[in-house]
């Protein structure tokens, strides 16, 4: 007899799912502590403006990482929709390409693509002991 166990509704939801959820909660942090950390931290404006791009950047890296790491087939949408809000950007906003904001943001592009490379050979890897897990 089995223990009858209940999973979380993440671990059922499709990837794009996923991904969506990641983009939405990434932008709200993004936003919360664009609006907070230059308020409450007495620093440099320019150094409180990237510090909530890098922390961004590394949420939607490590979302990717495990979403893709659920499902390795995902890794050719996943960062794309998880990185949606920087790819609008670059193409929506005229002064993208003149600020620094770019060098944080394509540096988030590149650091989900390797989160999502690396986590596609974990994901076959343990996929292959574990053929379920990667539904």
């Amino acid at each position: 007899m089995g223990t009858k166990r209940k999973n979380s509704f993440l671990t059922d939801a499709p990837s794009t799912v996923l991904a969506v959820l990641c983009l939405i909660g990434a932008t709200l942090v993004l936003f919360g502590l664009g609006e907070g950390v230059g308020n409450i931290l007495n620093i440099n404006k320019d150094i409180a403006g990237a510090i909530p791009y890098v922390i961004f950047d590394l949420l939607i890296a490590g979302c990717c990482f495990f979403i893709v790491k659920i499902n390795p087939k995902s890794i050719w949408y996943v960062p794309l929709i998880c990185n949606a809000l920087g790819i609008i950007a670059a193409f929506a906003e005229p002064s993208f390409w003149k600020t620094s904001l770019w060098m944080l943001i394509c540096g988030g592009w590149v650091l989900s693509l390797i989160a999502s490379l690396l986590a596609a050979r974990t994901g076959r890897k343990t996929g292959a002991n574990n053929p379920g897990a990667a539904g």
